[in-house]
Formats: structure tokens, C-alpha cells, sequence
């Protein structure tokens, strides 16, 4: 194939597709086809919507991005394909990689990881979310018998909370202010909660609601000397908080949890590629598939993304499907 279907950010609140040119794959190389991506809500909605701020342009670049914040940029980073061309070991393999929303693409042979054989092609996007999700509990570090509650029922936050209930004796409530978020916690196996009947007094809290009144909660409903896991990412709006009360008195902390980089707990001995190995590998749990909430063509791309930049629809994780794409 000499070219494929990309994705392009043009500028802030416009996306468009575009056909571009494939350069020919090198001996350490591997051609991919593309069967579907997923949609990262979140962090795509800052980047579709130019809310990257400044100062993180760089540290925000994903792997395989093309341009610049704001744009024209090409972003994204869940995506699974078959490899058309390449080592003869991973030739027809399913694979899943960090590369950007498009149709066919060349890569590094080892910028990819084979996606285990049990392991369903468009459950295997949720690989960026469950290994974001890993590296969060290793921040956390959660222990046998632990009330963990999780604010904000989005992707990640759905699957922090289906690993940390696999943990002996802890007991997980998910929180959010959508009450049909209730029916995807009876199918992840933890409990609910809207945000004023959330749990005090809870061993662990983790934010990734991506709200200042999502941590706020989480600071009073974590234990006195408690700690509160931030795996939000604000972009550039600024968040205000409340600690003229007891947040001083019960000595509580925040601490930030981002997956550039392997959790410190972990850094010594375990790779990034490692961490993602885990990920895919956990992903044979079919209790993620009511993570996986909407499909939609390549073609439609453009619009979905700006409908879910618009706050739009109650999609967890989004799928786009290239299966028919030039």
C-alpha cells in the first residue's frame, strides 16, 4: 500500500481526514493495517479542543505524533492492527501500539506488542487505559483488605477500579455524578455511589474525574493521614480547591500519578514495555467489554470527535473501526 487515512487535529475544534504517503518499511520495520482505535476522552478533548497548555507541549507529545500543539497536529495513541510486513514472527499478528488514528502506518518492529491470542482485536485498545490504570495502583499501592473509592467513572477510572477489586478482601465503590454509570459498576463487580452518598473514611482514594469538585470529594472521604492518588489531567484549566478546613488538621496528601513514566515503586525494575505487556495480558477479563461503550466508521472520525469534545453523548471509550478503509 503507498498511502493511507489519517486523522489530523487542523486547529482547535476541527478535525479533518487526510490521505498521506507510507514510506517504505526498513529491515527493523513492520507495516501495519488497522483494525480499529480507540478514542482517549480526556486527554484527545484537550488536544482536539487546543488545551494543551504551553509549557507541557513537549511533555505531552505522544510517541508517534506528527506536528504541533495546537495543530495541525496528528494525535492519538490506541491502536490495534495486523502487521502486513515485517519479522517473520509477528507477520499476521494482531498487535497493539501507541500510534495515532490512521488506516495503515510503518513503525518499529519493537514499538509494537503482540496481543494475546484470548484477547478480543477491540478490547485490546484498552490497553493505554489498563496500563495507565497499573501504573496508578502502583502509585497507589493498595494492600489486602483496603475501602478504595474512585472518583469519576470514566475509562480510567473504570479500570483502576476492575484491578483493584482483584486484590483479596478490598472493596471498591465507584463514584460519579452520571447514575448510569451505576450499571457499569454492578458489571465491573465493585459498588456505587453519587457523590453525596460516597463512602467516608476510605483506606485509598484515587481522582480521575478530571474535575476540581472530583477531588475535593476525594479529600474528604479519604481517611485522616490518608493519601489521595490525582490521575487527572486538567490541560490548562485551573482547579481550586478547599484546604482552609481540616485538610491541615487531618494531614492529608495529594500525589499525582501520570503514565510517562514506570511509578517510582516499579521504575528499577520494570520497563514501559513491561508495564504495557502486563496490560494487554490482563485485558483477558471480559468484565472490560462494559468499558467499551460506543462504535463508530473512520469516516465519521471528524464528527465524533468533535461531539465528544462538546461534552456530548456518556461514551466510555469510543472505537473507531478501519476495517474498510482505503
Amino acid at each position: 500500500m503507498a498511502s493511507a487515512v489519517a486523522f489530523w487535529v487542523d486547529e482547535p475544534g476541527v478535525g479533518v481526514l487526510r490521505t498521506e504517503p507510507l514510506r517504505s518499511p526498513g529491515p527493523g520495520d513492520v507495516l501495519i493495517r488497522t483494525a480499529c482505535t480507540g478514542i482517549s476522552r480526556g486527554t484527545e478533548t484537550s488536544v482536539f479542543l487546543g488545551r494543551v497548555p504551553p509549557s507541557e507541549h513537549e511533555r505531552m507529545r505522544a510517541p508517534f505524533q506528527e506536528g504541533d500543539f495546537p495543530g495541525p497536529v496528528k494525535y492519538g495513541y490506541l491502536n490495534v492492527g495486523v502487521v502486513e510486513h515485517g519479522p517473520a514472527p509477528l507477520i499476521g499478528r494482531t498487535v497493539f501500539s501507541l500510534f495515532p488514528h490512521q488506516s495503515a502506518f510503518v513503525a518499529p518492529a519493537d514499538a509494537v506488542v503482540p496481543v494475546p491470542d484470548e484477547v478480543p482485536t477491540r478490547r485490546a485498545v484498552l490497553a493505554g487505559a489498563v496500563e495507565t490504570a497499573v501504573n496508578v495502583l502502583w502509585d497507589a499501592a493498595p494492600v489486602v483488605g483496603d475501602r478504595v473509592t474512585v472518583v469519576g467513572a470514566g475509562m480510567i477510572g473504570c479500570c483502576v477500579a476492575r484491578l483493584a477489586r482483584g486484590i483479596p478482601g478490598v472493596e471498591v465503590v465507584l463514584v460519579d455524578i452520571d447514575a448510569s454509570r451505576a450499571e457499569t459498576a454492578e458489571l465491573l463487580g465493585v459498588g456505587f455511589a453519587a457523590p453525596d452518598a460516597a463512602p467516608r473514611d476510605q483506606d485509598l482514594v484515587v481522582n480521575t474525574s478530571g474535575s476540581a469538585a472530583g477531588l475535593q470529594l476525594a479529600l474528604e472521604s479519604v481517611v485522616t493521614d490518608g493519601e489521595v492518588i490525582e490521575a487527572s489531567w486538567y490541560g490548562d484549566r485551573p482547579v481550586t480547591l478547599d484546604l482552609g478546613g481540616d485538610f491541615h488538621s487531618r494531614r492529608l496528601t495529594i500525589r499525582s500519578s501520570q503514565v510517562g513514566a514506570v511509578a517510582r515503586r516499579r521504575r528499577e525494575h520494570r520497563t514501559t514495555r513491561d508495564r504495557l505487556a502486563l496490560a494487554l495480558g490482563l485485558l483477558h477479563d471480559d468484565a472490560f467489554d462494559a468499558v467499551l461503550t460506543g462504535s463508530s466508521s473512520w469516516r465519521d472520525l471528524p464528527a465524533v470527535m468533535a461531539g465528544i469534545a462538546s461534552g456530548s453523548g456518556s461514551d466510555l471509550c469510543r472505537t473507531i473501526d478501519w476495517t474498510d478503509a482505503p
